[in-house]
């Protein structure tokens, strides 16, 4: 059994985060077919007995496809308006999708000091576990449409790690647009290849070339990186896979597929 099958088949609880860029097709359009995808994938992994929490990005891309128009508005306002618009759009097409197998989904939409009040993230707790006790999927995004800076968690790498340690997860999955950490850019580099296994993150830092975020997300591979430092402190995994890729995790259940696998500290 590879790493991949072994860290997903051993979790009870898993972190499932969608990238940007899993959501939208070249021309930053929502891709429909790649969420329904998704959503097919989870609801195989709930009929393994396993306990999912989503944290999905996109509301930005949904809302520009609700509203085109505004696309190329670059204020702030016009921005926070259109994750306003897109979240609705997108909760929208996460509960038509799960309905196809009886299965509810709730939306809960935090900020950075929602983390930092211990009350918030009582009640944080209380509620997902609640969600899932009663089989219902608990989808999460950043506030974007009151975030400032002051209370910006960042991008929703840095989120899903703050959930999965909440929650205690034991694994958190990045479905991101890449097939997961090379020792260089693969994109410039033909003879890249690809880490599967990390044990220390800190040795893996100062080896590998770090590029820059894509063009639909607010993050980068050193934000993947952050994120799995931050999970596994708390002795949870890190899976990195393609999300871009159709059935990508049924394919690492069967070790079809590769990623790459940050293990916890035990």
């Amino acid at each position: 059994m590879c790493a991949i099958q072994e860290a997903i088949k051993n979790s009870r609880k898993i972190v499932l985060k969608i990238g940007s860029n899993v959501l939208s097709n070249d021309a930053g359009a929502v891709d429909k077919e790649s969420l329904f995808n998704i959503v097919e994938q989870v609801k195989e992994l709930i009929e393994e007995n396993k306990q999912v929490i989503i944290v999905s990005s996109g509301a930005g891309i949904c809302g520009v496809g609700a509203i085109n128009k505004w696309s190329r508005m670059g204020d702030i306002n016009y921005k926070q308006a259109l994750c306003a618009i897109g979240q609705v759009e997108l909760m929208k097409a996460y509960s038509e999708y799960f309905a196809n197998y009886g299965i509810h989904v709730g939306q809960l939409l935090l900020t950075r000091d929602d983390f930092g009040d211990s009350i918030r993230t009582l009640n944080i707790r209380n509620t997902l576990f609640t969600l899932i006790d009663e089989g219902v999927v608990p989808i999460i995004n950043e506030n974007d449409s009151v975030s400032v800076e002051e209370i910006k968690i960042g991008d929703n790498d840095a989120l899903s790690a703050l959930t999965a340690n909440l929650w205690n997860a034991d694994t958190l999955i990045v479905l991101s647009d890449i097939d997961g950490v090379f020792d260089q850019d693969p994109k410039t580099h033909s003879c890249a290849e690809l880490i599967e296994e990390v044990y220390d993150i800190d040795g893996l830092a100062s080896e590998i070339e770090i590029g820059g975020k894509s063009r639909f997300g607010t993050g980068g591979i050193s934000t993947k990186i952050e994120a799995a430092r931050r999970v596994n402190e708390y002795g949870a995994n890190l899976v990195l896979l393609n999300g871009r890729k159709r059935d990508i995790i049924r394919k690492a259940l069967l070790g079809e597929e590769r990623g790459t696998v940050f293990f916890g500290r035990q």
